[in-house]
């Protein structure tokens, strides 16, 4: 048997793949997925004995991991806003500054309740779901709000869905394309609209990681270069016929296009546009008001 001291040594074959900080994050991700113990227990103990069943595990995800595979899908789940959420190829692999979006919904929808320690109870509609992970982390802490979510590829709708019975909630899914929405789709007006849509240039692909080209799916990342704005505009007007009055939208946007972002939503009539910062500090984030 092997200890997870070695099981780190191993790990570090990925070094074609990664650099050192991520390898070793990985290292303990997949040590702790695996053998079930917490990521202070693999730090403290370092000479813990691995089981056969478990060593072998390890050596596969290893294996699996030298093709640039994500850990995620690999393990097939990851962490998102302190919930659990299943993961596959068919959806994008939740971000940190994703994260930071959702902290920032529940921030206003807070300051939006009627009386002073009431909870939220309108209307939330997710764009382009992908894995479920805005929706649901919204509906876990606003209880009493009606959140939709659409996505076009019913394989993320599957997931999103097994995601949504994983962590209790309820989401009403619906297929769809936001580019052709089709006009017999009767939602509610919501209160808050949410999206982050596709955004990433055939030019960005070009500085982006493997494991992130090459596995994660590319109707959920990429646009046309001659036109990089082409779901925010989309998405913009039907938030336009879609929100309430003084309804809110928020966009998790291409950090190279914000100040643009921010001009589209102006000029198609939303006022006290927001641009913010995720914690690397690029802008990120967006929030405008109809």
């Amino acid at each position: 048997m092997i200890t997870i001291k070695d099981v780190f040594e191993d790990y570090k074959q990925l070094n074609k793949v990664y650099e050192t900080k991520e390898i070793q994050a990985i290292t303990l991700l997949a040590i702790s997925e695996i053998s079930g113990l917490s990521k202070a227990s693999i730090k403290a103990f370092p000479e813990r004995e691995l089981s056969n069943e478990q060593t072998q595990k390890l050596k596969n995800t290893l294996t699996q991991l030298q093709t640039g595979e994500p850990i995620q899908y690999i393990l097939g789940i990851t962490d998102f806003y302190g919930l659990p959420f299943k993961v596959n190829p068919s959806v994008l692999i939740p971000r940190p500054e994703t994260e930071e979006l959702v902290e920032w919904i529940l921030s206003v929808a807070g300051t939006r309740l009627p009386v002073a320690g009431s909870q939220f109870t309108g209307n939330i509609l997710d764009i382009g779901t992908g894995s479920g992970c805005i929706a649901i982390s919204l509906k876990k802490n606003l209880p009493q709000a009606q959140v939709s979510a659409i996505d076009i590829s019913e394989r993320a709708l599957q997931t999103a869905k097994e995601n949504a019975e994983l962590n209790e909630v309820e989401v009403n899914f619906i297929h769809a394309d936001i580019l052709n929405i089709n006009s017999e789709i009767k939602l509610p007006k919501s209160e808050i609209i949410i999206s982050n849509p596709p955004y990433v240039t055939l030019d960005d692909k070009k500085q982006m990681h493997t494991n992130v080209t090459n596995f994660e799916p590319h109707t959920a990342l990429f646009v046309p270069e001659h036109d990089p704005l082409i779901f925010y505009k989309a998405i913009a007007d039907f938030a336009l016929l879609n929100l309430t009055p003084n309804g809110l939208l928020f966009f998790e946007i291409n950090e190279l296009y914000g100040q643009e972002t921010v001009k589209l939503l102006k000029d198609k009539g939303f006022v006290n546009a927001e641009l913010r910062k995720d914690m690397s500090g690029r802008d990120r984030m967006i929030k405008a008001i109809i």
